[in-house]
C-alpha cells in the first residue's frame, strides 16, 4: 500500500451501494484515501432513493454517474471490495478483497434504503479505522 490507500467499490450497477460507500469514504477520510467506484453493468444513472437517502446525511451523489469496471481500476486499488457483483471483478495477487453482503436497494422505497445506508456507513467507518490508523 501506498502512503495514500486506494479503495475501490464494486457492484453490479454501480448506481447504489458502491455509489453510497464511495461517497461515505470521500467524507470520512477526505483526500487521506483515494476513492473509486465501478460496476460489472453500469446502469445510465445513480439510484434517486440512494441520492436522497445520502442526502439526509449531507453527502450529495446527484452528480456522480455509474462506471464500468475495467482491469486497470482494481489494479491501481490497494483495497477491493465488491457488494454482490461475483466472479466479475478480476483478481489480483497481493490485493485486500472483501465482500460485503448488503441488500440492493434498486427498486426499494427509501424506508428500505436507510438501513442499508447505516449499514454501509458502519462498514465504511470500520475501513476507515484499520486503512488510516491514529
Amino acid at each position: 500500500m501506498t502512503d495514500r490507500p486506494s479503495v475501490l467499490f464494486v457492484c453490479v450497477h454501480n448506481a447504489g451501494r458502491s455509489q453510497m460507500a464511495a461517497g461515505y469514504l470521500r467524507a470520512l477520510a477526505g483526500d487521506r484515501v483515494e476513492v473509486r467506484s465501478a460496476g460489472s453493468e453500469p446502469k445510465d444513472e445513480i439510484n434517486p432513493v440512494a441520492v436522497a437517502a445520502m442526502a439526509e446525511e449531507g453527502i450529495d451523489l446527484a452528480g456522480a454517474t455509474p462506471k464500468i469496471l475495467t482491469v486497470d481500476a482494481v489494479k491501481e486499488s490497494d483495497v477491493v471490495i465488491t457488494m454482490g457483483c461475483g466472479d466479475a471483478c478480476p483478481i489480483f495477487p497481493g490485493k485486500r478483497y472483501e465482500d460485503w453482503e448488503l441488500d440492493d436497494p434498486a427498486g426499494q422505497a427509501i424506508e428500505a434504503v436507510r438501513p442499508i445506508r447505516d449499514e454501509i456507513r458502519r462498514r465504511v467507518e470500520a475501513l476507515v479505522a484499520d486503512l488510516l490508523p491514529g
